[in-house]
C-alpha cells in the first residue's frame, strides 16, 4: 500500500468509516485533482476500478463531505467542485474564462473571516470568499474577460484537470 493510501485508509477509519476501494480511490483522485468537479472524480474512479455504478462514486462523495473528509465548492455557474483541504479557512480565485480555481489563503485565518452587517439571527460560523478574474494561461492567450452577467457558463474542465 502507498503512502497516499496509507494516509487515505487512516483518515477514513479516523472518520469512522469501513475502508473501501471507492473510497480510497476517489480520495486519492480528487488528492491528485484539487478542485476537480465531480464528473472528472467520478471518470476517474470508474476508469480505475472499473465495475462502480455512477450513483455509487456520487454516494462516495457524498459520503466523505459529510465525514469532513472532501469539502464540495460550487461557484456560481460552475460545477461542483470536490477538495481534500478540509482542516483550514481557505477561500478560492476562479477564472471566468477557462474555470480553472485555485486556493487563496485567508488572510485573517479563523472562520468566519469576515462579520455581516446584520446576521439576522444567524450564529455565522463560516463565511466563503470567491475571487474572480482571468488565470495567467487565458491572459497570455488573450481570452477576454467575460462579464459574470452574460450568461455564459463555465465548464470547469480548466486547462484539462
Amino acid at each position: 500500500m502507498s503512502t497516499i493510501t496509507e494516509d487515505a485508509a487512516s483518515r477514513l477509519r479516523q472518520a469512522g468509516l469501513r475502508v473501501t476501494r471507492p473510497r480510497l480511490t476517489v480520495l486519492e483522485v480528487c488528492e491528485e485533482h484539487p478542485h476537480a468537479p465531480a464528473d472528472l472524480v467520478v471518470r476517474v474512479v470508474r476508469e480505475r476500478l472499473g465495475a462502480l455504478s455512477v450513483q455509487g462514486a456520487y454516494d462516495v462523495l457524498t459520503a466523505l463531505t459529510a465525514a469532513g473528509l472532501l469539502r464540495r465548492v460550487e461557484p456560481a455557474g460552475s460545477p461542483a467542485r470536490y477538495e481534500v483541504r478540509v482542516a483550514d479557512n481557505h477561500h478560492h480565485v476562479v477564472c471566468r474564462s477557462c474555470g480553472a480555481m485555485a486556493d487563496v489563503d485567508c488572510a485573517v485565518g479563523s472562520a468566519p473571516c469576515l462579520e455581516p452587517v446584520t446576521a439576522s439571527g444567524f450564529v455565522i460560523d463560516e463565511a466563503e470568499v470567491t475571487w474572480w478574474g482571468l488565470c495567467a494561461r487565458c491572459r497570455s492567450a488573450g481570452v477576454p474577460r467575460r462579464s459574470p452577467a452574460n450568461g455564459e457558463s463555465r465548464t470547469g474542465d480548466a486547462h484539462g484537470v
